[in-house]
């Protein structure tokens, strides 16, 4: 047996399993998982009830929003929340985190279209009234027509408040107007 051309003899026993998981793997598979019980504590309340969590994640993700950050309480909460991450799956979790995220922009985007015509709306009457039934036939125009009125009365009354009737006029473009 040559021992200078033997590489054999320079492997260790874990070489061969396949089970076997190095210190600094594991130690970013953790960090994989704080950082994404992180991301969790920075959700609102209303976008973690979104999410379809663990009882116990859930509980512990609320229990981390009451402790001050920047503390070690704070840090040991957070890597207890990691620990019980390990039983999540991961690549699942981070999509329905993504689209909860992307839920709240295309809800923020919608609001201004709406905004955007009720303005148009209130600016340009029955003309643009006229195009927006055209482009979206199942928009009532009376209905538009007497909201717009309502609102128009409402601001010239009292310019400083917001017109109950250009709330409920943008209201109901955001849920008729499916673009």
């Amino acid at each position: 047996m040559n021992i200078v051309g033997d590489s054999e003899h320079f492997k260790q026993p874990f070489d061969h399993d396949e089970d076997y998981v190095s210190r600094a793997d594991a130690k970013r598979e953790i960090a994989i998982y704080q950082e994404l019980g992180m991301k969790l504590v920075a959700l609102s309340k209303t976008q973690l009830s979104k999410l379809e969590l663990d009882e116990l994640i859930y509980d512990n993700v609320l229990k981390t929003k009451t402790i001050k950050v920047n503390t070690e309480a704070y840090r040991r909460h957070l890597q207890y929340i990691g620990k019980l991450m390990r039983n999540v799956d991961v690549e699942a979790l981070q999509q329905d985190i993504k689209n909860v995220l992307n839920q709240n922009s295309n809800e923020s985007a919608k609001q201004n279209v709406a905004e955007k015509l009720k303005d148009q709306l209130i600016t340009e009457g029955d003309d643009a009234v006229q195009a927006l039934v055209e482009k979206h036939p199942g928009l009532e125009r009376q209905k538009l027509r007497q909201l717009i009125r309502q609102t128009k009365k409402e601001l010239t009354k009292k310019p400083e408040q917001t017109s109950k009737s250009a709330v409920e006029l943008v209201k109901y473009l955001r849920t008729e107007i499916a673009e």
